[in-house]
């Protein structure tokens, strides 16, 4: 299992940090922060997130409320970021929300 993705499933609430190694889906709740060195986390269309999150990719299909920090990050249609970016590489899809700062290819 090299290679296993984590899923935090709908009607999951979690009040705290999240730190993995591999990737992770999350289509639950999260008050705090989300941590990961390289990994993949996906924000899921059911996912409000409230905190800081960190990772090697984010792709955001849900609700974020906090700072994004990541190598790649994407914005799917209908996903809302209320919050800052710093990445190298951004993509955002029409229909996707952004109220904050980005700072892209540092």
């Amino acid at each position: 299992m090299a290679n296993a993705t984590n899923v935090l499933a709908s009607g999951i609430e979690i009040v705290g940090s999240i730190k993995f190694s591999n990737d992770m889906i999350i289509d639950g709740k999260v008050d705090g922060e989300i941590t990961s060195d390289k990994g993949q986390v996906t924000i899921a269309e059911n996912a409000k997130i409230k905190g800081d999150i960190k990772a090697g990719e984010v792709k955001l299909y849900g609700h974020v409320e906090g700072t994004i920090t990541s190598e790649r990050c994407e914005l799917k249609s209908n996903s809302v970021l209320d919050g800052d970016i710093k990445t190298k590489r951004f993509t955002v899809e029409e229909g996707a929300s952004l109220s904050g700062r980005t700072e892209i290819g540092k």
